[in-house]
């Protein structure tokens, strides 16, 4: 898609449903590249085919040696932009020279995590799913691709599909938060940016779901740890966001190295040849997680390096990321037969046929040529800064945005005000701090003429130093309004960097309070990779924006929205607790025999904290009001071959256009297990006039109402059930539907 197609077709308000959307078509392979493949597996070593089952860093020993020699099928770890003293294209097409020349000639890919862009940075993958509009997602990853596969990178590891209901865990950052509808839509999308129609395209490449299963509900929040997940959940909740991304054609996915159920998951047969590959169909490469195959061993269910190897094979995965198990240890598993020279057959088959699929073999250099490194282009920025800006929700507003032109001056104060690196996420690929524009600098730029800005930090992220409390409240009480920008670093999120404490970290509270306490209107930017417990922010900030990660045009975003010049077009992807007691806290609960009754003690609640959310699930504000009309459903009673059509009607009620993003759920009232007191099933952006009136359509096959029974089948219970439509989860106007 040309890039001006991109920009305009970023503004594009409705949404399509996940099932409607386009998928990658993963051909088969004609006869003659059957035959190729047949023929160079009948020709290789044993050495060389564990070869093209492992992938190496540049961090491995003798590396070029060994792609001389025809033991690696791929590299990865090449980012950032320098790889052993090379620039990146040149270190690709070095390898790429020694794999074409060895005795083979099979060519490598090269891995690098392009999760939320490459040279320009885009909000993290929260933010992004923050948007609900999973086209614009598409098209970010569009961006990435092109810019990812102009510099050799022909293989990424994203989307992360995980569902992420505990704020505590640092990888929530990289995913499409709490729900999975929300994240069927989100990372389809994003399998189709990176994937296009068709791998072989030069600007398209291979994606990865990432990580199968569960690894978002490990205990305690704490990254690497254990889970423990019914039948009923897995299939519930956390599988099926992997079948809808097989359904859209992805080519790999990565088994999480975590233990699930007491089974670690790298060595999880039933569930990689069982449910992935039987079940959901899926037929493209599943490579471990890093350094995965190696640490069965610590998981305690291998004693050795050729144990691991053997289990993880065995179960089903492909390719070793960076171990180096598989090559040390796979040809002697096959000499002594405990390993069958068949099965290694055909997992090689399955990595040879995705490189022709990607055109590695028509073309090795495919990635490399004329274009080679994609300067930092215009459109892309463009991009960045809308996606930005539809990501950040509002969650409080008194009156005080936008900011008025005359505003006058601006105190901008904080930790994260000036602060670039720390908008550029975790895993940001090729992108640069220097290329980052400040929420201070965004402020400074893009005020109306003649805004005065101040700055003062106040405090840093993290520690005890109050000392600049000070300077800071002074600048505060000679502003008319004071912007605060709070939240966490990069250390406190992301992989590895899972948080005890979801409030905000060090003395950033204080601060906030000493700003409140001058009396002007203080409106807080939150910068952050999470959901938070923010009570106090909920009780007294006059305005509190939720700006996520926002990549390297957060600044002109936050500026664009705080001004009006852009509405905050985001809804929250996961629930915000009140306090992490409540934690994991999410809006599809199971209904219990005693619901909360504030005259009945003995009913379920807290005796210190409402059981309620402080903001929830699909919340946020705009800068205008909308109303929403009755339900109306063309069917009381739903028959075994319906279709239900379900509206309502919508009203922008303010003085300015605006967007609401309408959100469906439904509800089984009686069910063979206990069903959540709401699903979401469906969504739509709708861009409104001040005043205007539309009505929203959904449609809904009969398999929206699907749930689970007894025997772990999802069916549809006869019975009745409730339609809601509105703003949240926690919409009230609904309709009743009978289902024979």
């Amino acid at each position: 898609m040309p890039v001006a197609a991109l920009l305009l077709a970023a503004t594009a308000l409705n949404t399509a449903a996940p099932t409607a959307a386009v998928s990658t078509q993963m051909t088969p392979l004609s006869s003659a590249a059957r035959d190729k493949i047949n023929t160079l597996i009948g020709r290789m070593t044993l050495k060389e085919k564990a070869g093209q089952l492992s992938i190496f860093g540049v961090d491995q020993k003798n590396l070029a040696q060994r792609v001389a020699d025809g033991e690696v099928g791929g590299t990865n770890g090449m980012l950032p932009a320098k790889a052993q003293g090379r620039q990146l294209p040149d270190y690709i097409r070095h390898m790429q020279d020694l794999a074409v020349h060895s005795r083979l000639g099979i060519p490598m890919w090269f891995m690098g995590d392009t999760i939320h862009g490459f040279r320009v940075t885009f909000p993290e993958p929260l933010a992004l799913a923050a948007t609900w509009h999973p086209s614009l997602v598409s098209r970010v990853m569009r961006a990435s691709a092109e810019e990812a596969t102009a510099s050799g990178v022909n293989w990424t590891f994203a989307p992360m599909v995980d569902i992420g209901r505990d704020p505590r865990w640092g990888r929530v950052v990289e995913g499409a938060g709490e729900d999975p509808f929300l994240d069927e839509a989100i990372t389809g999308a994003a399998t189709f940016g990176f994937q296009g129609r068709s791998l072989s395209a030069a600007d398209t490449m291979l994606a990865t779901a990432k990580h199968l299963v569960g690894y978002g509900a490990v205990q305690g929040g704490r990254d690497y740890n254990a889970v423990n997940l019914s039948t009923r959940e897995l299939k519930s909740v956390y599988l099926p966001p992997f079948q809808h991304v097989v359904k859209r054609g992805i080519g790999s996915v990565m088994a999480a190295f975590i233990s699930l159920n007491d089974r670690p998951t790298t060595a999880d047969g039933a569930l990689i040849n069982g449910t992935l590959r039987r079940d959901f169909g899926f037929g493209g490469v599943v490579v471990s997680d890093y350094d995965a195959v190696a640490q069965l061993q610590q998981h305690g269910i291998a004693a050795s390096p050729r144990q691991a190897a053997r289990l993880a094979f065995d179960a089903g995965v492909d390719i070793d990321l960076h171990s180096g198990t598989y090559l040390a240890q796979l040809p002697a598993l096959v000499r002594a037969g405990k390993v069958s020279e068949k099965a290694l057959d055909a997992a090689v088959r399955r990595v040879l046929a995705m490189k022709w699929r990607l055109g590695l073999f028509a073309d090795p250099y495919r990635y490399l040529h004329a274009k080679t490194l994609i300067p930092h282009k215009a459109e892309h920025v463009t991009l960045a800064r809308k996606s930005a800006e539809q990501s950040m929700v509002l969650l409080e507003n008194h009156g005080v945005l936008p900011l008025k032109p005359n505003v006058g001056s601006v105190a901008v104060i904080g930790p994260l005000a000036d602060d670039r690196a720390d908008l550029l996420g975790p895993v940001h690929a090729l992108g640069q701090p220097d290329r980052v524009v400040s929420i201070l600098d965004g402020l400074r730029q893009n005020a109306p003429k003649g805004t005065q800005i101040t700055y003062a930090q106040g405090v840093p992220v993290d520690g005890e130093d109050t000392q600049g409390i000070a300077q800071a409240v002074a600048v505060a009480k000679a502003a008319k309004v004071a912007v605060v920008v709070v939240g966490e670093s990069n250390a406190m999120i992301g992989e590895g960097h899972s948080r005890s404490r979801i409030t905000l970290p060090g003395r950033q509270r204080a601060l906030l309070k000493a700003i409140k306490a001058t009396g002007t209107p203080m409106v807080v930017v939150l910068v952050s990779g999470r959901a938070m417990a923010l009570p106090w922010l909920h009780d007294h900030a006059d305005a509190l924006l939720d700006a996520w990660i926002p990549g390297e045009q957060g600044g002109p975003a936050v500026a664009n929205v705080l001004f009006g010049k852009a509405e905050p077009g985001g809804r929250l992807p996961v629930t915000f607790p009140r306090d992490l007691g409540q934690v994991p806290l999410y809006y599809s609960y199971r209904p219990t025999g005693r619901p909360y009754n504030p005259a009945d003690s003995y009913t379920t609640h807290y005796v210190d904290v409402a059981n309620s959310p402080l903001y929830p699930f699909g919340y946020g504000l705009s800068y205008t009001q909308f109303a929403f009309g009755k339900v109306t459903l063309d069917h009381t009673t739903l028959g075994a071959h319906d279709v239900l059509h379900a509206s309502v009607k919508l009203t922008n009620t303010g003085r300015r256009a605006g967007t609401e993003v309408v959100q469906l759920y439904v509800h089984q009232k009686v069910g063979q297990t206990n069903p959540p007191v709401r699903l979401l099933r469906g969504f739509k952006r709708v861009h409104l006039a001040a005043g205007a009136s539309t009505t929203v359509k959904f449609m809904l096959p009969r398999s929206a109402f699907a749930w689970w029974d007894w025997n772990n089948h999802k069916v549809v219970a006869p019975g009745d059930y409730e339609v809601y439509i509105g703003a949240n989860a926690q919409a009230s106007n609904k309709a009743d539907l009978h289902i024979d």
